[in-house]
């Protein structure tokens, strides 16, 4: 049965291009229509990243078009269409699917993004930001959690414990995060007063950077950590245009 409610295809496009700010953002991919589907839209099927299980599962939800933060054409990937981009293009064409992708403005967005919804999840409201708007948030708690106690809450809010850096009892007044692969942000957290920063992911010389400045680092988890501003984006259409939206969580451990 069609969806009562529909949308033009790019009609969309142009939506989310102007309420993500796309053209204020030099990315690593393109933000916005990546895959042209079908020109009218009514269901959509949200989800971190354009696997070929998502793919899949939104061919079987009887999708329209696909909304990811983590699309396809990054900087330094090899352009050919074979191998893995084949199977997932493939399926894309053959089912008419639009897919639509928004990498950083995704992250930034003040209401819907990432870092916003992740700060929401976390219970920690946005005091300012440390450098570009929405990029590296920052909160100060009336009441400055533990580094033990932050911890236990996002391993409640996420589902899965984060990897701590740093002393566990020390109370955090100034708590900063960027989710995703953003720990390169530590330094600039650091500038910014904070005395921990929360990110996806943790790699050699983090921990180092941490121990040697005192401040609290949490990696939560790349996938874990933007699960939230795709759905609030998907929510927010749905709200908007009286769309079908459905989340499809792809597990990933990473």
């Amino acid at each position: 049965m069609p969806n009562a409610a529909q949308i033009e295809r790019q009609a969309l496009a142009d939506y989310l291009d102007r309420l993500l700010d796309c053209a204020r953002f030099k990315d690593y991919c393109p933000n916005g229509l990546q895959v042209q589907g079908r020109p009218r839209i009514g269901r959509i099927v949200t989800g971190v990243t354009a696997s070929l299980a998502l793919l899949e599962a939104a061919i079987a939800a009887n999708a329209d078009a696909v909304l990811v933060h983590h699309g396809y054409f990054w900087r330094n990937e090899s352009p050919r269409v074979t191998g893995r981009l084949h199977a997932r293009l493939r399926a894309l064409l053959v089912a008419d699917i639009s897919l639509f992708a928004y990498h950083l403005p995704l992250d930034a967005h003040p209401r819907l993004g990432n870092n916003a919804q992740l700060g929401a999840a976390l219970g920690l409201d946005i005091h300012g930001n440390a450098g570009e708007p929405g990029m590296l948030p920052w909160s100060e708690p009336a009441e400055p959690p533990t580094a033990a106690a932050l911890a236990l809450r996002i391993e409640s809010a996420l589902g899965r414990a984060p990897t701590v850096v740093g002393r566990s009892d020390r109370p955090l007044r100034r708590i900063g995060w960027c989710t995703g692969g953003a720990q390169s942000h530590l330094d600039a957290a650091i500038e910014a007063g904070c005395d921990a920063f929360l990110s996806g992911e943790i790699s050699e010389p983090t921990a180092h950077i941490a121990r040697e400045a005192g401040v609290a680092y949490f990696a939560c988890g790349h996938h874990a950590t933007e699960r939230y501003g795709i759905q609030a984006l998907g929510d927010h259409l749905a709200a908007e245009f009286g769309l079908d939206h459905r989340f499809i969580d792809i597990d990933n451990p990473a």
